[in-house]
């Protein structure tokens, strides 16, 4: 019998174990199998095998059932996750619905969430740009935060390692805030956003209008090929899962890479419930699952443990993972796990037309924008908030047909496209202070369906959000009019945040134990053996998209862990 027992546990012990398998997730796979080890990767959802598990990808909008659109019925079923641009009847089968994972919500927040191999990286906006000194010095020189213990120069070759793997298209721009990367051919701007670029630059010294840097194939590399990825077909549809890999997602990149090395085991209907920590042997030596199908609590282990859950989830297995040693969460001796959450600020946009240019229209479809790089509060604090905010812009045609006539007229109209002016339009991401105020926190009461506490979240805005949505009205109404667009109009969203989706912190990186959670290589200061390196490892938030970091310090971190393992520090 004792047999048995040995033969159960060597089949479930591992060299590592990464913990999803979202965009850090995939790339933890990737990297760790790369360099031999036997890796196990947990997924809480389903298997979504590249192309075959994209049902609606091939679909015409007249062959769903209600074109596409949400029936009434989902819609009053999942008020929170209905919200998302991305969330329609093409889509639904890669979202958490609302009642599948209740949370309680101190502060209105729009949790969304996708639960399948893959994670979100099916469902991204694929928007990549680089942080620059600016962003990691931003704590240490603002005085928010703690100091980022790493700078541009400890990432930067990291940036270029998963660019050229995953395929990012953009311009050489040359701009202090904005480091260029190693750049695929970039999309084109339309006309008008054209013009914009040579307003502004003709207008403001410190503000740029650049093509967006994205994770498209525009022109396949042989390391594309070898993945077996095409060029993007500029479909724009990219969240129903694109069967050309033409852009990156886990599905069709990093896991299928891992899985090839023959050193990958993929475990998806796995509910991760806690870290396993050796008091003896002071380290952490697994992770407790719950299948999702039987409920049945089952252990694994390994000598590291990469946590990619997603920002929220990471923290809620860390708190969740409690020992004698550390009784509020497993590498928690300086208290902060779970606090200094920040978000992006997406509430406010701005409109309007340009009645100039009616002899040219857009052709065709873009899975891209142009963007505008933070400029406020860079090279001296000049405004009554911190920080700053970036923005996107794009412009393109009005289209409409006309409905008049009856019968052969009618038609002859409807199969005609009429153009009006020109529509442009802005809209903000702004940063985020991370502040203790702002935390997630385990309910005392309350279960998930797998008996796992559910999350408290209590993350919202600030006086310093309210005053960055203002400064950005003003900014962009100004720029807007010095170009020469008309019928300006502005809003505020005053959506909840989580609804941006780029919610950050809670085991953030930093010096000092006594504030943060990680090292400066993504460890766990007080339990060496567990890496973080998704959004929850993130000190501040600057202004960019911020996956492409993600990807960077996964690859930065695996590298570290393999060279300590072969030191025999781990």
């Amino acid at each position: 019998m004792s047999n048995v027992n040995i033969d159960s546990i060597k089949t479930r012990t591992f060299d590592a174990i990464v913990v999803g398998s979202g965009i850090s997730g995939g790339w933890a796979a990737k990297e760790l199998t790369g360099k031999g080890l036997k890796t196990l990767v947990l997924e809480r959802g389903r298997d979504v095998q590249h192309v075959t598990d994209y049902p609606t990808t091939m679909l015409q909008p007249w062959e769903f059932e209600h074109r596409n659109r949400l029936p009434h019925d989902v819609k009053q079923e999942n008020p929170i996750v209905s919200k998302c641009y991305a969330f329609y009847e093409g889509t639904t089968q890669f979202f958490v619905k609302d009642k599948e994972h209740p949370y309680v919500q101190e502060k209105p927040f729009d949790w969304i969430r996708g639960y399948q191999v893959g994670g979100k990286s099916l469902l991204w906006a694929r928007q990549t740009q680089r942080w620059s000194d600016f962003d990691f010095e931003g704590p240490a020189r603002d005085g928010f935060a703690v100091d980022w213990p790493i700078r541009y120069k400890d990432l930067a070759p990291w940036y270029s390692y998963v660019e050229k793997f995953a395929g990012i298209t953009g311009n050489k721009d040359g701009l202090a805030t904005l480091p260029d990367g190693e750049f695929l051919p970039p999309h084109e701007m339309t006309c008008v956003e054209k013009y914009f670029k040579e307003q502004v630059a003709k207008n403001y010294q410190d503000r740029h209008i650049i093509i967006g840097r994205a994770a498209h194939i525009t022109k396949p590399q042989p390391i594309h090929l070898q993945q077996g990825r095409a060029q993007c077909q500029h479909r724009t549809i990219c969240e129903r899962g694109c069967p050309f890999g033409g852009y990156f997602s886990s599905n069709s990149s990093t896991i299928p890479w891992a899985m090839k090395t023959g050193k990958m085991t993929l475990r998806p209907h796995s509910v991760v419930h806690s870290i396993i920590y050796d008091e003896k042997k002071g380290k952490a030596t697994g992770v407790r699952v719950v299948d999702a199908q039987t409920h049945e609590m089952i252990e694994y282990y390994a000598r590291i443990i990469f946590v990619n859950a997603a920002a929220l989830n990471t923290n809620l297995i860390l708190l969740n993972s409690t020992s004698h040693r550390f009784p509020n969460g497993i590498g928690n001796d300086s208290g902060v796990l779970g606090k200094y959450v920040a978000f992006h600020n997406y509430r406010a946009r701005i409109n309007g037309e340009f009645e100039g240019m009616l002899d040219s229209t857009t052709d065709g479809r873009r899975p891209n924008s142009s963007y505008i790089p933070r400029f406020r509060n860079v090279y001296k604090q000049e405004t009554d908030f911190l920080r700053g905010y970036a923005a996107g812009f794009g412009a393109d045609r009005i289209q409409y047909r006309s409905q008049d006539g009856i019968g052969e007229d009618l038609k002859a109209n409807l199969s005609k496209n009429k153009y009006g002016l020109w529509h442009v339009n802005s809209h903000m991401m702004g940063e985020t202070i991370p502040k203790e105020s702002n935390f997630v926190a385990l309910d005392k009461q309350l279960k998930d369906p797998f008996g796992i506490p559910q999350l408290r979240i209590a993350i919202g805005y600030d006086d310093n959000d309210e005053k960055m949505v203002k400064d950005y009205q003003e900014q962009l109404t100004e720029m807007f009019t010095k170009a020469g667009f008309q019928n300006i109009r502005f809003s505020d969203s005053k959506q909840a945040a989580g609804l941006d989706i780029h919610e950050m912190g809670g085991a953030r990186m930093g010096h000092d134990p006594k504030s943060s959670i990680l090292n400066r290589w993504n460890q766990l200061h007080a339990c060496k053996n567990v890496f973080v390196t998704d959004g929850a490892c993130m000190t501040s938030t600057s202004t960019q998209n911020p996956s492409l970091t993600y990807m960077a310090l996964t690859a930065r971190a695996a590298d570290y862990a393999l060279k300590e393992i072969k030191k025999g520090h781990l």
